[in-house]
């Protein structure tokens, strides 16, 4: 599908794209008296493995390259090794590995800063250090926090616990994204099977209950300017799960909100996708101001290197303003204060990347363009 003069003009923003920290990160930074228990991930090979193909995942220069090449503006990055500090069973061992990361983070970003939006990762087991973290990673730059999509079943985000994290985050103006597979323990172990079904549902049961619970619990009527992203879920399923909300709230006799759950959901949440033809086909009735496009690069799931092939089959039917809003307009008032970033200059020599691509056919939208298959969310 041959790009319109509009789509090559357009500014793009990935609202979720991913870092491929350097394997030996936190062997090489954790504080002395934690080195030994450093996360470690000998079989990574740069170049060579899953989410280290591309060197933009490490190193900005290159990641700039790379942008280009796929026409994107901006992209708001989420951790890939990162996420496993928040599995190794230890809240102090937690928090050093996420500091790091987060320094890692700072450093990249400020390479590009009006391109690259960098989340920081946040431990909510002590929530005075999370708003101390919170704070200095504000200071430094960075747009939001990343925290977990599945807290631990003893501290449902409904609880009190976080409480005054939700007030620090407010006032601090920094967004709160959870992205699949964030999780404060490990998941159940699956067969080939049930793996599959966990990425068609289990990822969506998560956003549900996680949405669920800060919803329903009164959060977002607390804090009415806090506000949540729920990343890689993909938006089709957003619109019934809001329906069943409102109806079977406005059913019980002792539910806190003096609104309906849709009301807070469209003034304060936000859910990402890559490329989703249901939630694209309701996006004229819904969505329009939250639903929030994205590449996933540097992910082998993801869309680079031909992101605009999937926007038109996607989003080709919506109005430009529209159409706008979805893959840059919302994004940047969630994580830029509104500011749309410069257009980046394209790249109109495409042989390195061509060539590369003939070499990993399984990577990208092109496979999917080749195939017609279309992108899943899966982790």
């Amino acid at each position: 599908m041959k790009a319109s003069n509009q789509a090559t003009e357009e500014v793009r923003i990935s609202a979720d794209s991913h870092m491929g920290e350097p394997p030996d990160l936190w062997e090489k930074n954790l504080p002395a008296s934690f080195r030994d228990r450093a996360l470690r991930f000998p079989k990574i090979k740069l170049f060579e493995e899953n989410h280290h193909l591309r060197a933009g995942a490490w190193d900005p220069h290159e990641r700039l390259k790379d942008l280009a090449v796929d026409g994107i503006s901006a992209e708001v990055l989420f951790p890939t090794l990162g996420a496993q500090a928040w599995l190794v069973g230890d809240p102090e061992l937690e928090e050093v590995h996420i500091r790091v990361y987060n320094d890692w983070m700072i450093d990249f970003c400020r390479v590009a800063p009006d391109r690259f939006w960098g989340l920081a990762m946040l431990s909510l087991w002590n929530v005075d250090n999370a708003i101390t973290e919170l704070e200095r990673c504000k200071s430094a730059g960075l747009r939001g926090a990343s925290i977990w999509l599945v807290p631990p079943e003893e501290l449902p985000y409904s609880s009190d616990h976080y409480e005054r994290f939700w007030g620090a985050a407010q006032s601090l103006d920094m967004p709160l994204a959870m992205h699949i597979n964030a999780r404060s323990a490990p998941g159940p172990t699956h067969g080939p099977v049930l793996r599959q079904l966990h990425s068609v549902n289990g990822h969506k049961f998560d956003a549900m209950n996680a949405l669920g619970h800060i919803i329903g619990s009164g959060v977002l009527e607390r804090y009415p300017a806090l506000r949540f992203v729920v990343a890689e879920t993909g938006v089709g399923w957003i619109p019934f799960w809001l329906q069943e909300f409102d109806y079977y709230t406005a059913r019980g006799s002792r539910s806190p909100l003096p609104r309906p759950p849709s009301e807070y959901f469209y003034r304060q949440v936000y859910s990402t996708f890559i490329s989703d033809g249901i939630g694209a086909y309701l996006l004229n009735d819904y969505g329009k101001d939250n639903f929030l496009w994205s590449n996933d690069y540097p992910h082998p799931a993801c869309i680079w290197p031909d992101s605009i092939e999937l926007i038109q089959e996607d989003l080709g039917h919506l109005t430009p303003e529209d159409r706008g809003k979805v893959i840059c307009g919302t994004v940047a008032q969630v994580f830029n204060g509104g500011r749309v970033p410069d257009p980046i200059q394209p790249v109109h020599d495409r042989q390195e990347v061509d060539t590369w691509l003939k070499t990993h056919t399984d990577f990208g939208a092109s496979s999917r363009i080749r195939t017609g298959a279309k992108a899943t969310e899966i982790g």
